[in-house]
């Protein structure tokens, strides 16, 4: 239900404490345009989430809580193939899956106006995906895309990254200093770490190396903070060079602290215990994908959690500026990201109490739904354009400017 408090103090309220570099980084990313200031807002979309509504209706499933066009992405799975999948599961959490469904749809319709296309154009590729979304809902079966075959912007993507080079993704992201492999600070994805933080991160890939049979893979060499994402910018997040597989074959980690979903104040279904965030992020990225990324781990440092994983060069997304010329390409994709999260949902049926694939087949057959997740989104669309007017002002007026003291003594 919409908050009284204003747009401006409910964003101020919510990224207070994150590290200030960083958060004027996820201010500048949301002042761009409104797809940007959605992406870095899924707070206000949980907080303006309807009480009364035909959508709660809709079966419980393990959503990933902050879907938009841009959540999508290539990685290499742990089996060393490449895949385009729901890449972040910050937010997930089980809830209506129409959650997910009109969150997207609001990101088509705000993407779609971003770039030029008319109304009539982008409520097409929102009705292309809920339909192809309930076609393979209805078939019962999760499946993923094929590499091979591929179509459309999607089969692009992963043909230009599957062939990058680890070794010229370390040479960019590296530098040699003082005769030693150390990461390279080039305030794009990477920032300085304080000297306590790099010892601190060291100290727990240390201890997590000794519970681990390949040791020496996981010494640390450098530390530096990590840029990356919209939504999660401040929070507490690292790049880790480790030896890997050593000889100039390091790899590249990425440490992140997970905090809890910005839906768990809004959803009404009961969540299952969690030892901790991280476990539910990652319990949900391994169940909902069809293959996972290298080292995916939930740990512990310092009495919080974090998200582990590796960093590879096949990490990539979907270029939006090609959506100015691409417009059956387009289509295409809209198909392609239904069914991705309707095999998501299928993979999770029945567990912790989604709904089983029975009730989600035929949940599917019915129509009504979809005419409410569009209205829905068409509506959000407005309140999203509306909120990010009121930001884009306050921020040039200086208002979200950060000041530094004293906000590690706050953070989470």
């Amino acid at each position: 239900m919409r908050q009284a408090t204003g747009v401006v103090e409910r964003i101020q309220s919510f990224n207070r404490g994150r590290d200030p570099e960083r958060l004027l980084l996820k201010y500048k990313a949301m002042h761009k345009d409104a797809l940007g200031f959605f992406r870095g807002t899924c707070h206000l979309y949980s907080e303006d989430w309807p009480i009364s509504s035909r959508l709660n209706e809709t079966p419980s499933v393990w959503v990933c809580g902050d879907l938009h066009i841009e959540n999508f992405g290539a990685y290499r799975g742990d089996n060393r193939l490449v895949y385009f999948d729901i890449a972040d599961f910050d937010e997930s959490i089980l809830a209506p899956c129409a959650w997910d469904l009109t969150r997207l749809a609001t990101s088509v319709l705000l993407a779609g106006k971003n770039n030029g296309l008319k109304r009539k154009e982008r409520l097409s590729l929102c009705n292309v995906f809920l339909d192809t979304y309930a076609l393979a809902l209805s078939d019962g079966k999760a499946r993923w895309i094929e590499r091979t075959v591929a179509q459309g912007l999607i089969g692009s993507l992963l043909r230009k990254v599957e062939g990058r080079s680890q070794r010229v993704f370390l040479e960019k992201r590296t530098e040699s200093r003082s005769g030693k492999t150390k990461l390279r600070i080039d305030h794009k994805h990477t920032l300085v770490a304080a000297d306590d933080d790099r010892n601190r991160v060291k100290s727990f890939m240390h201890d997590f190396a000794e519970e681990h049979p390949y040791r020496r893979f996981f010494k640390p060499l450098d530390v530096a903070r990590r840029i990356a994402g919209t939504g999660s910018l401040g929070l507490e997040r690292y790049t880790v060079l480790v030896e890997g597989w050593g000889r100039g074959g390091h790899v590249l980690l990425d440490l992140k602290f997970s905090s809890q979903s910005a839906l768990a104040g809004a959803v009404k279904q009961q969540q299952p215990h969690w030892t901790s965030e991280a476990e539910r992020v990652v319990a949900m990225q391994r169940r909902v994908q069809a293959i996972s990324p290298a080292f995916l781990d939930a740990v512990s440092m310092g009495g919080k959690s974090y998200i582990l994983r590796e960093l590879m060069p096949t990490e990539d997304k979907i270029d939006l500026k090609a959506w100015k010329d691409a417009s059956d390409r387009l289509v295409t994709l809209a198909g392609d990201l239904g069914c991705l999260v309707a095999w998501g949902e299928l993979r999770c049926s029945g567990r912790d109490g989604s709904a089983t694939t029975d009730e989600l087949i035929e949940f599917a057959h019915h129509k009504k739904w979809r005419r409410s997740a569009i209205d829905y989104a068409e509506h959000y669309e407005d309140v999203a354009w509306d909120d990010w007017k009121q930001f884009r002002e306050a921020y040039r007026s200086g208002v979200f400017k950060v000041l530094s003291e004293g906000w590690r003594a706050a953070a989470p």
